[in-house]
């Protein structure tokens, strides 16, 4: 049952509590989308990648991730939120990693996931979303239930685990991070 994107967040917005996890990735592999669809939310950041946020439901934020060639989150969890990727425009790399019992995190997978594919994590699961393609943008739709604000940050090097609230941008107005 495919939906249009006024439909897919016409249905989330019906949720006043977190959003199945498996409810996400089903209706965002059934969502029928295209880039004229999020074009308003189409802003780049020159030295980071971009949060712009194109929907606030009761139980949710849909984002419109942009990113340059290069540009990659930091190492971080969802901390209470699950989330839900859909690959619009290139090929993300996702990177998964586990801890070690004294606390420092290591890879464990990378996978390319071209347009289209879709992934998904939530709470303690810990990973990296890169544009690791040469001179080319990526654009992903990302939705975090309950919306994602803070997340713990990983570092290779450092057992510390620390906070990042990356930021949002509201209908993709302000400056890149």
């Amino acid at each position: 049952m495919s939906q249009t994107l006024r439909e897919f967040l016409a249905s989330l917005d019906f949720y006043s509590d977190r959003v199945p996890l498996g409810e996400l990735t089903r209706r965002l592999e059934h969502l029928e989308i295209g880039l004229d669809d999020v074009r308003d939310y189409l802003v780049f950041g020159q030295e980071h990648y971009r949060r712009n946020l194109m929907h606030a439901g009761p139980a949710f934020h849909a984002l419109v991730l942009c990113w340059r060639a290069g540009q990659r989150s930091p190492i971080h969890d969802h901390r209470g939120s699950s989330c839900a990727v859909r690959v619009l425009k290139g090929v993300a790399s996702e990177t998964q990693f586990e801890m070690t019992k004294d606390g420092l995190v290591y890879p464990t997978m990378t996978r390319r996931m071209p347009a289209g594919s879709v992934c998904a994590s939530h709470d303690s699961d810990i990973h990296q979303m890169s544009n690791l393609q040469s001179g080319l943008d990526l654009v992903t739709l990302h939705i975090y239930s309950p919306p994602l604000l803070v997340m713990g940050q990983y570092s290779l090097t450092e057992p510390a685990v620390g906070e990042f609230a990356d930021p949002i941008f509201e209908f993709a107005l302000g400056g890149g991070i």
